[in-house]
């Protein structure tokens, strides 16, 4: 290999060369990033005027270029510090994180005092507590000879990894310069996607795209994206499912474009949730109670070798490279992160408060650029992301079972839930603040609840859920702002809590416990306010979907920039090849019963013109049991077979099933549940669908509540809470008729509201109404 340079952050060389023993993950209360910024603002107004945080260094060992940001130095004392925000007692910080810290420092030290001229310093470790805001500093001086010892002995164990890494990247870059398209050529359709997603690479913007289902959307996205990855030098790309299903599809798309490319260079990453990986679940993840833990870092570097000469590391092969070398597969994959060019896994590893892909993007450095598939899912799966629930049920429950230190917080916690349900006049009320005596109460139990998960750290079980639930919620409560909404929801009596002699005997009056429920929750709206930062964090992210619009929907409602780019590709298929039509009827739930007998002569004429097999789509099991009956008494000659709640994967594929070519029949399903959209059934498996709703939420106080909150923000005319999202899933059901350019169809909008001028404005401009 020819002269090569490699650039390495001072964290990723002190993570590969300092670690060692066994894999240390007992739960410890970590601080949060606000929590994090709060300790270095503490630290920073204690130091002297001259103070310099933020300190950028940068520093050459052979081939090697490190570089990365020191937390401050203090030139009147030549002090170099490493600022880290903990909670509870330094003592419980292993052993081997704090070996890391230390490494950091002393390497930051080295750099620093090359580039000052520096013949010696002072090396302070500032620990500082997230609540109190205490220090504890550890100092040792240290010369820079020491300093610069020790950072050439660091480089010398990174080189010769630096050195394949960087005939990887070159060999990579290579490949996807002279990149072919894995199929003979780009569809229509595809190639306008293909080029947009290029574009917006190449400028660092990003793109909504709205394309139909047939152009291929998956190779439309990743093939251009992989192109732009030399030029642009992105160092990742994420590819982000808000479905399983799109995972499967993700990798065989980009297992032809791997076998396409002339050295097959490009490392493709599955990301595995944990649950799903996990060899021993009922474990700690410790060196004292996992095997696959003891040892882990010290097995490291054979395992972590053999999988980048794989470069194809999807679940199964993690898992047997994991076990040949004794070590978590789970936690293999997390350390393969750094190293592979392609990381495919769900939204949550980009967009969630603690998802390790964005987190990872932002510490390293590194260059992410994004592709997210079926992202009209985006805003539900990241509300729920910022959203969290605590009932008085769940802390009736973890008192039941608590142990004698965390029973006075908690009754304390219980009480004030209590009295704020059986004060109020309602069964549900918003909250536009929280009541203080209720913010002290929860946090007196999450500081009970840390020291005793710290003192107790090889226990896996209920109080520690309870507790990650509780840690929640304060950090969503310290955050609430116009974005969320916090309301108390009060239910009938329940039961006495096992165990307990009757739960109203929990609190010392009785009056403040009448018995019901009460939950508490805060519920994010505009999850914007939350993701701006992350796709400002990213070089480029394409959200693409059948049904994205109208674009403004998706821009305010995630925080998208204001130059983000929109396309909406044409439909591949000629509009003539579906047949869309409105039932004169109304499906309104005061209308229902009495519209039920003209509803279902709608599908028996339908079938009986064109037998062969469609799908029905409903609002809810409710509905689609009358409508299911009612077909069944009026036209028993019409086969039919219906989803059912709670089916599990056997009764789903056996609802699936009964879709083969040229079959007959109508298949009954919930709009918006499993059937409703990524369900793929090409030819004359699926000739049409009927749609017996506009997808709109049911009317209750919390639907009113997000509804005026959507308003005030955005304004009355938009839809926001209801028009939008329900018409999103009327199309993604439709879009389940015509899967490719030959097949033809029928779709039967079963409601005269489909007519209205606002409502057909959200329908795709090819339907032929």
């Amino acid at each position: 290999m020819s002269a090569w340079t490699y650039t390495v952050s001072v964290r990723s060389l002190c993570e590969f060369t300092a670690k060692r023993g066994s894999l240390d993950r007992r739960f410890t209360p970590s601080a949060t990033a606000l929590e994090g910024q709060a300790g270095q603002l503490a630290v920073l107004a204690r130091r002297s005027p001259g103070y310099e945080n933020e300190l950028p260094l940068e520093g050459q060992c052979g081939n090697l270029r490190v570089r990365g940001r020191a937390d401050g130095y203090e030139a009147d004392v030549n002090r170099l510090e490493e600022i880290k925000t903990i909670r509870g007692p330094v003592e419980l910080i292993p052993e081997n994180r704090r070996a890391l810290h230390w490494a950091q420092l002393e390497t930051y030290g080295a750099l620093i005092a090359a580039d000052r001229g520096l013949a010696e310093l002072e090396l302070a470790l500032v620990y500082v507590d997230a609540d109190t805001q205490n220090e504890t500093v550890l100092r040792e001086k240290a010369t820079a000879a020491a300093l610069q010892a020790a950072f050439e002995a660091r480089c010398a164990q990174f080189e010769a990894w630096a050195a394949q890494e960087a005939a990887h990247r070159a060999a990579r870059d290579a490949d996807l310069s002279l990149l072919p398209f894995p199929l003979r050529e780009l569809r229509p359709g595809q190639r306008l996607l293909a080029e947009a997603v290029y574009r917006v690479a190449a400028n660092g913007r990003h793109l909504l795209a709205q394309a139909p289902t047939g152009i291929g959307k998956t190779l439309g996205t990743l093939y251009p994206l992989l192109r732009a990855m030399p030029g642009q030098q992105i160092d990742k790309i994420g590819y982000m499912t808000c479905k399983g299903t799109g995972r499967l599809t993700a990798l065989e798309a980009l297992h032809a474009l791997r076998e396409a490319a002339p050295t097959k260079a490009l490392r493709v990453l599955t990301l595995v949730a944990k649950e799903q990986a996990c060899e021993h679940p009922t474990k700690a993840c410790h060196g004292d109670a996992c095997p696959l833990a003891h040892g882990f870092y010290d097995k490291l570097p054979a395992a972590r070798a053999e999988a980048v000469q794989a470069g194809w590391l999807d679940a199964p092969t993690q898992r047997r490279i994991a076990l040949k070398h004794d070590v978590c597969p789970y936690f293999l994959g997390q350390e393969l992160l750094r190293w592979a060019d392609v990381v495919v896994g769900d939204v949550h590893h980009a967009f969630d408060p603690h998802g390790q892909l964005y987190g990872l993007a932002q510490a390293q450095g590194w260059k992410l650029a994004l592709l997210v598939d079926e992202a009209h899912n985006l805003i539900d799966r990241t509300r729920d992301m910022y959203s969290t629930s605590l009932s008085l049920e769940r802390v009736r429950e973890a008192l039941a079972n608590a142990p004698v230190s965390l029973r006075a917080p908690l009754r304390g916690l219980a009480k004030e839930l209590a009295t704020l349900g059986h004060a109020q006049a309602a069964d549900y009320q918003p909250l536009p603040t929280v009541p203080e005596a209720l913010g002290e109460a929860l946090q007196r139990v999450n500081v009970a609840l840390g020291e005793y998960v710290q003192n107790h750290p090889l226990e896996v079980g209920p109080m520690l859920e309870f507790y990650f639930e509780c840690l929640s919620l304060q950090r969503l409560l310290d955050r609430l702002d116009t974005h969320s909404l916090c309301d108390l929801q009060r239910s009938a009596a329940t039961r006495p809590a096992p165990g307990v002699p009757g739960n109203l005997s929990l609190l010392q009056d009785e009056a403040e416990d009448d018995g019901r429920d009460v939950l508490l929750s805060v519920r994010c709206i505009v999850p914007g306010h939350f993701l701006k930062e992350r796709f400002e964090g990213c070089h480029s992210v394409t959200l693409f979907s059948a049904t994205l619009g109208p674009p403004d929907y998706p821009r305010h409602l995630l925080g998208l920039p204001d130059d983000t780019a929109w396309i909406d590709v044409p439909a591949p298929f000629p509009p003539e090849h579906l047949t869309v039509q409105v039932a004169n009827l109304s499906t309104r739930w005061e209308h229902r019963d009495a519209s039920l007998n003209a509803l279902v002569e709608v599908l028996a004429t339908q079938y009986g013109q064109h037998p062969g097999n469609y799908l029905a789509f409903f609002s809810s099991f409710d509905y689609l049991d009358k409508a299911a009956a009612r077909l069944a008494l009026r036209h028993p000659q019409v086969p039919q077979w219906s989803q059912a709640r709670a089916m599990g994967d056997a009764a789903r594929r056996g609802f699936l099933e009964r879709f083969v070519q040229d079959g007959r029949g109508i298949g009954f399903a919930v709009l918006g549940g499993a059937f409703a959209e990524g369900v793929d059934l090409p030819g004359t498996r699926l000739i049409g669908a009927f749609i017996a709703t506009l997808g709109l939420p049911p009317v209750s106080p919390l639907q009113e509540q997000v509804r005026e909150r959507l308003d005030t923000m955005f304004g009355a005319d938009h839809g926001y809470a209801d028009l939008v999202p329900g018409l999103q899933k009327v199309v993604q059901a439709a879009g389940r008729v015509l899967r490719s350019v030959d097949d033809r169809g029928w779709v039967w909008l079963l409601d005269q509201r489909f007519r209205r001028t606002e409502v057909r404005a959200l329908l795709p401009a090819w339907w032929q109404l």
